[in-house]
């Protein structure tokens, strides 16, 4: 199986001789998969000249149990939380996300990395990692529901 996705994956290779140079396009992979909680109700943006977005964050956990490695340790839990930022560009997902997307909701989201620039109120430049979304499932019991 490991075979045949490597030989799919070099079957992707594009080559293109130009007359002086050759240019060598490569296929990559972006891809996110986040699962956990909304942390805030989603904002919709607009920046003039642009497409509106909807902005969210989200919380995933990662949990681990203290103690030597063995599986029966009775060592103390420890969690750590990570915040992540979610864009919504799509127009019907980024309408969907704004108005069913609700703090506490449990969902899943697809999409890629994209990192930034921007310049805060004290002009100063700060880097920022966003999720740019292509997909959102609801897992919530409430939200499957209406």
């Amino acid at each position: 199986m490991l075979r045949n996705a490597s030989a799919q994956i070099l079957k992707q290779f594009v080559r293109h001789r130009a007359t002086d140079t050759s240019l060598i396009l490569e296929r990559s992979i972006n891809r996110v998969q986040l699962l956990g909680r909304v942390g805030q109700d989603p904002v919709m943006r607009q920046v003039e000249g642009r497409n509106p977005v909807t902005i969210f964050s989200m919380a995933t956990n990662e949990m681990w149990r203290s103690g030597e490695g063995e599986p029966t340790s009775t060592g103390d839990v420890s969690q750590k939380t990570t915040w992540h930022r979610i864009s919504v560009f799509k127009p019907g997902l980024r309408d969907v996300a704004y108005q069913y997307v609700k703090k506490g909701s449990r969902i899943l989201v697809e999409g890629k990395l994209d990192y930034g620039e921007y310049m805060d109120k004290n002009n100063v430049r700060r880097q920022a990692t966003t999720i740019i979304a292509d997909n959102i499932v609801f897992l919530s019991e409430n939200l499957r529901d209406q």
